[in-house]
């Protein structure tokens, strides 16, 4: 039998979908999917500093943010550019270093003559920003902003990502508040005091130990908080698209943490995860600004600033070229004072705006939640604390502290008299002199010298601190889950 071959018709119709075929196949190629910007989350830890586990911090376990640590970035040497929330707030909601704003007085009070004021220079939240790029913003869990400026417009659309349009980016900030003190007992997980380490600057006291592991405790329920965000964009599907940063606003809210400028007060965890964007397990240790967070999430959403931001992306490798960071304390409450530092990976200088008025002028604040100051003032003015101890209870500061951290990472042997680091402490100086001038740093007048609470020191007699002492250990001894107040709160 003879096969019949095809028809010119055929042929013709064979060719032309084959080129039809090879052409969408060509066209395919040419055009890759276009993937949708990331969902951001940004969780803050108030009041907290490296303390996790995955910092290597005895007593404390905090599995859950480990675990986002080993899937992403841990940076170990991130640094705050306050001591204190809502100037730290405010250069973070920002970009911009809080003194460059006008937001460097924590608490600005219009009758204390610290009205807060517009941004200047065209600069705007960078919420704002993202939502002109087409995120849904957010503010969860904490209502808290703690910022000291006024702005047009809302600073947040709403309350939960799920109030978002179908398939449109998020950025939500989502504040745990439950490490600022005081502080919960943790029932599921309590700390032995036997299982924590006090830094040498306090009294290696049962009451220290108790009280550092109640903060350990109460970062321990805030892991468990952290787990919860973690599952949820796990169970929307939410998880690989999204870019998290876990991070503090400012140092532990301890004698010589929060509210100044030695690493305690200013040193804070980073912890970055994105999937299919950076490798996991990583440890970096380039210095780092919460300045450069802002920076990374406008970079990626392809938001812009009118004005040049002060921090530097994350993802760039111009960043390890980076030699200093640079911080302030100003007005804290109605304590004034004024500090600023630079500090490289191996030395910090501090400077002492105010060196008249001693470290621990009077703070309600502090005197209300801090046993260990209470405790402290009790031993110094009984003459039972030894000098590295001492000498932060002084009535004086000196105009200049310089601390080799690489031999001294607690920063109690000050250097600043020792001809043999002069060139050091004079490299430093100037280049502080030059960032302070490049952000119109006003440093102080002579009628913010005079202002604030009274400067009477020792705030307390002897007798008085002992019976102020006393009423803090109930608290702090205190069985999980107790119903005891605290004895001196104020709100």
């Amino acid at each position: 039998m003879t096969k019949k071959r095809p028809t010119a018709f055929l042929l013709k119709t064979v060719c032309i979908l084959s080129c039809i075929f090879m052409f969408s196949c060509t066209e395919t190629k040419k055009k890759p999917a276009v993937k949708s910007p990331p969902n951001i989350v940004w969780i803050l830890l108030e009041d907290w500093g490296p303390q996790l586990s995955c910092y290597g911090e005895p007593g404390i376990e905090t599995p859950h943010i480990d675990q986002v640590a080993s899937e992403g970035i841990r940076y170990t040497h991130c640094f705050t550019t306050a001591p204190v929330c809502s100037p730290s707030r405010s250069a973070m909601m920002t970009g911009f270093h809080q003194n460059f704003i006008g937001s460097e007085q924590h608490r600005t009070d219009e009758k204390f003559g610290f009205a807060k004021r517009p941004l200047p220079n065209g600069i705007r939240p960078i919420t704002q920003l993202l939502s002109e790029k087409g995120y849904f913003t957010c503010l969860m869990v904490d209502k808290k902003t703690d910022l000291n400026f006024l702005y047009k417009g809302d600073l947040f659309e709403g309350t939960d990502w799920n109030q978002r349009n179908k398939d449109q980016p998020f950025f939500a900030q989502i504040t745990f508040q439950k490490t600022h003190r005081p502080w919960l007992r943790d029932s599921i997980n309590p700390i032995e005091i036997d299982k924590v380490r006090l830094p040498p600057y306090y009294p290696q006291s049962d009451l220290g130990k108790r009280d550092w592991a109640n903060g350990l405790e109460a970062m321990q329920i805030v892991d468990r908080e952290v787990k919860m965000v973690l599952d949820r964009l796990k169970d929307e599907n939410l998880y690989d698209n999204t870019l998290v940063f876990i991070m503090g606003d400012n140092g532990r809210c301890m004698p010589r943490g929060k509210q100044f400028l030695y690493d305690g007060g200013i040193h804070v965890p980073l912890i970055v995860r994105w999937p299919q964007k950076i490798e996991p397990a990583q440890v970096n240790e380039t210095l780092i600004t919460t300045l450069d967070i802002t920076k990374t999430i406008l970079k990626v959403s392809g938001a812009t600033s009118s004005t040049p931001l002060h921090g530097k992306n994350l993802f760039d490798d111009a960043i390890k070229e980076r030699q200093y960071i640079f911080a302030a304390r100003d007005k804290m409450d109605s304590t004034y004072d004024a500090m600023r530092t630079i500090r490289s990976k191996q030395f910090k200088l501090i400077q002492n705006l105010m060196p008249e008025r001693p470290y621990c002028q009077y703070n309600k604040y502090k005197e209300a939640y801090y046993p260990v100051l209470a405790e402290l003032n009790v031993k110094y003015l009984k003459g039972e604390l030894n000098t590295t101890q001492s000498q932060f209870m002084a009535p004086a500061k000196p105009e200049l502290e310089l601390y080799d951290l690489s031999a001294d990472p607690w920063e109690v042997n000050n250097l600043s008299n020792d001809q043999t680091y002069d060139s050091i402490k004079n490299v430093l100086l100037s280049e502080l002199q030059r960032w302070r001038l490049s952000i119109n740093d006003k440093g102080v007048s002579e009628e913010f010298r005079k202002g604030g609470w009274s400067q009477d020191y020792p705030t307390r007699s002897l007798h008085e601190w002992e019976a102020h002492l006393e009423g803090f250990k109930t608290w702090l001894f205190r069985k999980h889950n107790s119903k005891i107040e605290h004895p001196y709160s104020i709100w």
